[in-house]
């Protein structure tokens, strides 16, 4: 399960100077395979391709937040609730007036208004959420970071190829790496944003330190000289990875930002793990998970989405702005998504319950069509009515946004495993 390199090695085959720093796009398709060269020491050249990374950023709504205080309201419907809807950037296109700042950007997202994914329980609909497929007994299907960690993360990196952050509110869901192997599984923090024990000890000076390891890269490298094993060669790379994620510590620490833009993001704790979202994107992780509980709105379904869709609206804003004026955003995907939606019926105590047969999901940037709005649900909210959408149509639509073939497939021995579920395509028209 290793990416295809059709480089082979030689210097003969090198690329000019001009041709390679011609365009952005052959920075990118140089940057794909960077296993046999060493051009990120090069500032400039590092820089450009920073930018030319695909990444994901997926804003987690654990326990399902309520698209009728979201992305599809229902306003004077018996379901609809006491918010407004109000006009956006783009014509014709609504959401609820809890949102004004993303209304004010919808240029840079789109909306699914039609899931339909029939799995109202916390852990199976987050399973598939997760997944983007039904649970297949006696093979652990990797989550959407692990695949998008395989497919976009590059096997020099120093830092991190998928990082997820929770609170300890709402399970504690870790997502998995499943077949893919531990390789790809998550760096998980739940207590704290910094990760644990990636400190150098105090003990060990920093002439030390060093030292230390240029002794290790010279015996490594004398060792490895002439024995063409993959198990020295993967046993330097994870070492690599650990001195890597030893220097990437301040990507974690939002003090290292100024004063202002932290203020930017707010002072909670989602605005900070957002504000770290970015910091890793920049530095090249392919996919960041943030996760912000706690929507189950069982009872006083109001009062929850006027709280947390306002910081919503106020982080989410911050970020995209962020992005674009570093100019990630083209190349940074930003995902709205929980388990389920919530039911437009509302009970006895002003709330609403567990509801997967029609609701909503955003996509913001790399490689969607702002301001496209897919699928539409009948006038109570009850269900989808036209463009239903499957948890499988979804992560086929980030897969192609991202450049990555839905159609590819694992092998598990001879059992080949595509990567998005049986029968599930791309959403093509909210795709630029």
């Amino acid at each position: 399960m290793t990416h295809r390199s059709y480089f082979c090695g030689s210097p003969d085959h090198g690329v000019s100077r001009r041709g390679f720093l011609g365009t952005a796009a052959a920075a990118s398709a140089f940057a794909a395979d960077m296993t046999h060269l060493d051009v990120l020491q090069t500032p400039l050249f590092a820089s450009e391709v920073k930018k030319q990374q695909k990444h994901v950023i997926l804003l987690w709504l654990a326990g399902g937040a309520s698209q009728l205080e979201t992305w599809d309201p229902k306003p004077g419907a018996p379901t609809g609730g006491p918010f407004r809807a109000i006009n956006t950037s783009v014509p014709g296109v609504a959401i609820s007036e809890l949102m004004p700042k993303l209304a004010a950007r919808m240029e840079h997202t789109a909306i699914v208004r039609s899931l339909n994914t029939r799995n109202a329980d916390h852990g199976g609909g987050a399973l598939m959420m997760e997944t983007g497929r039904a649970v297949d007994q006696g093979i652990p299907c990797p989550d959407l970071g692990a695949m998008i960690a395989h497919e976009l993360g590059r096997a020099d990196s120093p830092v991190p190829d998928y990082v997820s952050m929770y609170s300890s509110t709402e399970g504690r869901r870790k997502g998995g790496s499943g077949f893919l192997g531990s390789r790809y599984a998550p760096m998980f923090l739940a207590e704290q944003t910094i990760p644990e024990n990636i400190r150098r000890l105090e003990a060990v000076s920093d002439i030390d330190h060093q030292q230390r390891q240029e002794l290790r890269t010279f015996l490594a490298k004398r060792f490895a000289n002439g024995r063409m094993d993959n198990t020295v060669a993967s046993q330097n790379m994870a070492y690599e990875r650990v001195r890597g994620l030893m220097t990437s510590e301040k990507l974690f620490d939002v003090e290292q930002e100024p004063a202002e833009m932290r203020a930017k993001y707010g002072p909670t704790q989602f605005g900070e793990q957002c504000l770290i979202a970015r910091r890793l994107v920049e530095a090249g992780v392919p996919f960041v998970k943030v996760a912000r509980a706690w929507w189950d709105s069982h009872g006083q379904n109001f009062e929850t989405h006027l709280e947390l869709v306002t910081e919503l609206d106020h982080v989410m804003s911050t970020l995209i702005d962020d992005l674009k004026d570093r100019g990630l955003l083209e190349h940074t995907l930003i995902i709205t998504l929980g388990e389920f939606g919530r039911t437009p019926g509302i009970n006895a105590s002003l709330g609403r319950d567990h509801f997967a047969s029609a609701w909503s999901s955003s996509l913001s940037g790399c490689g969607i069509k702002g301001g496209a709005v897919w699928g539409k649900t009948d006038e109570d909210g009850h269900k989808v009515i036209d463009g239903e959408v499957k948890a499988g149509d979804l992560f086929a639509t980030v897969f192609e946004a991202l450049g990555v073939d839905h159609k590819r497939e694992f092998h598990i021995g001879a059992r080949p495993i595509p990567i998005t579920d049986f029968g599930c395509g791309p959403i093509k028209s909210i795709l630029a």
